[in-house]
């Protein structure tokens, strides 16, 4: 008999540790724990590898970057362009980070001994203006305004090394471009490309065969002004697409500011329930909970049901927002040199 009860306790302890090990998802987020760093740039590139290592760059030739969760940081201007906007940032690891400015001079660099030194890889003609860039292993695009009816998709296979312009790049109205606003605008991901156009025509431009062939899609996001369109964009599954927008010069209108697809960005519909609380710049995906998290000048919302429903937990303003490569924490940027994480 003793050795029943002796199994039954085991098993019962068992299940028991089975269950206190089970994740607990948060209600919502609670805020957001802003850092102090050593700048007061406008922070709109950011990349965060782990919970304790954080790109970021912005305004005045500005890098940053921690190794420690954001209790210190280290600093310096790329390359001596200290009046030039680095708007977006790809850390690959904490030595190597690939940071693209928008203009002018359009430059793409990189730097592989953490921050020291950083060597320009790439440099667009007078005329460029660059968006954003987008990763996916050693593979990666930034999407240019467009220049001679075209526009400007550069491509890497070798983590930014060596870059070149597609030939078969789409071709863009006279003056067409995308919001640089955070750097998201474009995605990747196995042979796929999407970038949106900004202003009066905010379209989806997709590619399934990196870059060879190219499809146009309408979207219902606000657009009817140049300052007005498609300003971030994020996956959440194998075909849903979620982005955010609406006017830059209105911080605090919802009006058809946040889009839904769900075949990979060929259709989309509004947000039919509650939509983010003003205009949003950035948009990020946290599986971990699968939280939309989404932020702009005026505070930050998150969704729990695709982006069909927003609620607002922060008046804390960002620019960009990004989740980490190993999905477990999620992080913030914006202006005066801001960085903080998400708490819950």
């Amino acid at each position: 008999m003793n050795k029943y009860v002796s199994l039954f306790i085991f098993l019962l302890v068992l299940g028991s540790c089975g269950k206190s090990k089970k994740a607990v998802i948060p209600e919502k987020p609670i805020g957001w724990k802003k850092m102090e760093t050593p700048t007061r740039a406008s922070l709109r590139g950011l990349s965060p590898i782990t919970e304790q290592i954080v790109w970021a760059s912005g305004s005045g030739g500005t890098w940053l970057k921690t190794l420690d969760g954001g209790e210190t940081w280290e600093s310096g201007i790329i390359d001596g362009l200290d009046s030039v906007d680095f708007r977006d940032i790809e850390g690959i690891d904490a030595n190597t980070a690939i940071a693209m400015a928008s203009g002018q001079p359009a430059v793409i660099y990189k730097t592989v001994d953490g921050g020291k030194t950083w060597i320009k890889k790439y440099q667009g003609p007078v005329q460029a203006f660059f968006d954003g860039m987008a990763f996916f292993k050693n593979t990666g695009y930034t999407i240019g305004d467009v220049v001679d009816e075209k526009w400007m998709v550069l491509e890497t296979k070798d983590l930014g090394d060596t870059w070149h312009e597609l030939e078969l790049s789409p071709a863009g109205p006279a003056g067409g471009g995308s919001f640089a606003a955070s750097g998201s605008g474009i995605l990747a991901d196995e042979d796929n490309i999407w970038f949106a156009s900004a202003g009066k025509d905010s379209k989806i431009y997709h590619s399934a065969d990196n870059g060879f062939h190219w499809e146009k899609y309408s979207t219902p996001i606000l657009q009817d002004e140049d300052t007005q369109g498609i300003f971030s964009m994020v996956r959440i599954d194998a075909e849903g697409i979620v982005a955010v927008g609406g006017d830059f010069s209105k911080a605090d209108s919802s009006i058809n500011n946040s889009i839904v697809s769900l075949d990979k960005g060929k259709t989309w519909r509004l947000t039919p329930g509650i939509r983010p609380s003003g205009y949003r710049s950035g948009v990020e995906f946290f599986s971990r909970f699968g939280w939309l998290v989404t932020v702009g000048p005026n505070g930050s919302d998150f969704s729990t049901n695709r982006g069909d429903d927003w609620e607002r937990f922060s008046e804390d303003g960002f620019h960009s927002v990004k989740v980490d490569h190993t999905t477990t924490s999620i992080w913030a940027s914006g202006a005066n040199g801001v960085i903080a994480r998400l708490i819950y």
